[in-house]
């Protein structure tokens, strides 16, 4: 057995050291090109609705209808974009979104950290109740509180104003439950208890404690808001009008007539997705640098 053992070492290999497995596991790793045709594709895959937006929104309502379709650019970009524009109020409505998308960003990250903290390690009665009773809420669909809230916004004397977009979506049930989940695991409760024999109020371990431990949640929590936030039609189409829209509100106004423009409904949506691909080119880079932070431990 000793003979097996000794003729199947390689001669001159010795055991890895720390030193040098820290090495290999810093070592970058690189794809073949395989690897790069995959992504090539996936990319190409997934620019294509944004190129055919620009491709659409550059051309004329009668080249449209032609077969074949356009697969490159027009001329009448500038054109199409100035008439999206001027009917559907896009400067109203762009400023409108922003401010809706990043209310309801700031407050969803807020409040549902907040909850989630308390779920997480806190004990009080009926927590466990409570928690079920949140996740429930999830499955209920949307289109069943449609009435009983809009009967609230009327009431409240809020219809076509922006305050009834942002206050039922200032909490969600998934943020609660996806930041519970994170600092389940990411806070540790030796952490709490001894801000709490400092003397730190719950205020302060809030501040000094939760929200820098779960700043790469929620990042990502705030991330999803807000672009859920920007890209909502449903309950936003029942309470605004044309006057005092959002983005996607204003853009039901486009090409109304017996032949919709189709050119200028493409025009008016490229202009509404332009605002989130700048911000994702400006803070993407820390979103997912966040992200990174809270996955590697240690």
């Amino acid at each position: 057995m000793r003979r097996r053992l000794r003729s199947r070492r390689r001669p001159g290999r010795q055991a890895p050291t720390p030193a040098t497995a820290r090495t290999r596991a810093g070592r970058q790793l690189h794809g073949g090109p395989l690897t790069y045709a995959v992504l090539a594709v996936f990319t190409a895959g997934s620019l294509f609705p944004l190129v055919w937006t620009a491709v659409t929104a550059s051309r004329d309502n009668m080249r449209l209808a032609k077969t074949p379709p356009p697969f490159w650019f027009g001329t009448r970009l500038a054109e199409n974009t100035a008439t999206a524009w001027t009917e559907a109020n896009m400067g109203l409505a762009l400023l409108n979104t922003l401010l809706v998308a990043g209310t309801v960003a700031l407050g969803t990250v807020l409040f549902c950290t907040v909850a989630g903290f308390a779920f997480a390690k806190l004990k009080f009665r009926f927590s466990g109740a409570l928690l079920l009773l949140t996740i429930g809420t999830m499955m209920v669909p949307p289109q069943l509180s449609v009435v009983p809230l809009f009967m609230v916004v009327a009431e409240l004397k809020w219809t076509d104003q922006l305050q009834s977009v942002v206050l039922p979506t200032l909490v969600s049930a998934f943020g609660v439950f996806f930041m519970r989940q994170y600092l389940l695991e990411a806070l540790p409760g030796e952490l709490v208890e001894a801000a709490r024999v400092d003397g730190a109020s719950s205020l302060r371990i809030i501040w000094h404690v939760v929200f820098p431990v779960a700043r790469p949640a929620m990042a990502v929590l705030a991330m999803l808001s807000f672009v859920q936030a920007w890209n909502d039609f449903f309950w936003p189409i029942i309470a605004l009008t044309q006057e005092n829209p959002t983005v996607q509100v204003a853009l039901t106004g486009l090409g109304r007539g017996y032949v919709p423009d189709q050119a200028v409904i493409m025009a008016g949506a490229l202009l509404g997705t332009l605002p989130l691909l700048l911000a994702f080119t400006l803070f993407g880079k820390q979103i997912v640098g966040g992200i990174m932070r809270g996955a590697v431990k240690g």
